[in-house]
């Protein structure tokens, strides 16, 4: 009985390698060169190109004859307006931290209880990350004008103390930008951290309320480390994507004014399309490129190493 079912299955075997086994390679190559080649063509080279035009002074348009090293590397880290900007990336991923992740798990929290009509509050809450950013740009640059919807409604219910230059003043334009990334973006936090905690065992939860846990015991020893992974991923999420913001800053303010909500990305388009200044315009990409790559290391060596050694164990 061993030797009749084990030929065919010799047989099958042999028959998917061939001869010289060789038949797996081609398939894994068949499958792998068409990612491989897209990747190589939309990642490798525009970096390449990048750190190439990074140690020339290029204007786009003339050949690439007038080398000068790591002179607009040196440049960047001398010029306040660039350090104002890496200032403003730091401070928004500290606030990311302390107020959109919170703030998403206490909603995701909220929204895994028994609700009423809680799929329309998921969908309701989630609808801000499906619009593009321009989209919420544009929205939130009228919302937020002299005069506008928010002047008029604060004014109306007698706060008009509180009415402000929004996109104007420079002492509240970097947090007024960071209320309509908040606006946009928690809800994709929110939908992760929900999933998570989806994924916890109801048994823990009765365990838990029959050893007469309170609300914050079974938040603190039970719900929280299990979606550990989760929140971890969010977090590293959202500080990748506060180092790289463009989009929402570009349409609503461009930075200004005078530079008060200016990031590294908004500098590099800055320096690039409106000075024709490609080659400076590349150092910047080739650093927020390394502060994105070193952060990526770090975080995965030293924040999701277990969750990873966890994945690869299991």
């Amino acid at each position: 009985m061993t030797t009749e079912t084990e030929a065919p299955q010799g047989t099958a075997r042999r028959g998917f390698t061939g001869a010289s086994g060789t038949a797996p390679w081609l398939v894994i190559a068949a499958f792998l060169l068409p990612a491989l080649a897209l990747y190589g063509l939309f990642v490798i080279y525009p970096i390449s190109q990048s750190i190439r035009y990074s140690v020339f002074n290029w204007n786009g348009l003339e050949a690439l004859t007038n080398f000068v090293g790591l002179e607009n590397f040196r440049t960047a880290f001398t010029d306040p307006l660039f350090l104002e900007a890496m200032r403003h990336n730091a401070i928004i991923i500290g606030l990311s931290l302390i107020f959109q992740i919170p703030f998403a798990l206490a909603v995701a929290v909220m929204l895994n209880q028994n609700l009423r009509a809680r799929g329309m509050l998921r969908l309701f809450f989630f609808a801000p990350y499906i619009l593009s950013e321009v989209v919420t740009g544009v929205v939130f640059r009228q919302i937020l004008r002299p005069d506008g919807f928010v002047d008029q409604t604060l004014s109306a219910a007698g706060g008009e103390s509180l009415v402000q230059t929004w996109f104007g003043d420079p002492t509240i334009v970097l947090y007024t930008v960071f209320f309509v990334i908040s606006w946009k973006y928690f809800g994709f936090h929110m939908i992760l951290l929900l999933a998570g905690l989806q994924l916890i065992p109801v048994e823990l939860d009765e365990a838990a309320s029959i050893d007469g846990a309170t609300w914050w015991q079974h938040f603190r020893y039970v719900t929280l480390p299990l979606i550990g992974p989760t929140l971890r991923v969010s977090v590293f999420l959202s500080i990748i994507g506060s180092i790289q913001l463009f989009d929402l800053v570009w349409v609503m303010t461009k930075g200004g004014p005078v530079n008060a909500s200016s990031t590294m990305a908004t500098y590099l388009v800055d320096w690039a399309f409106r000075r024709s200044q490609f080659g400076y315009a590349s150092a910047v990409s080739v650093i927020i490129f390394v502060a994105s790559l070193v952060v990526a290391l770090f975080y995965n060596r030293f924040v999701l190493k277990r969750d990873l050694e966890g994945a690869l164990t299991g």
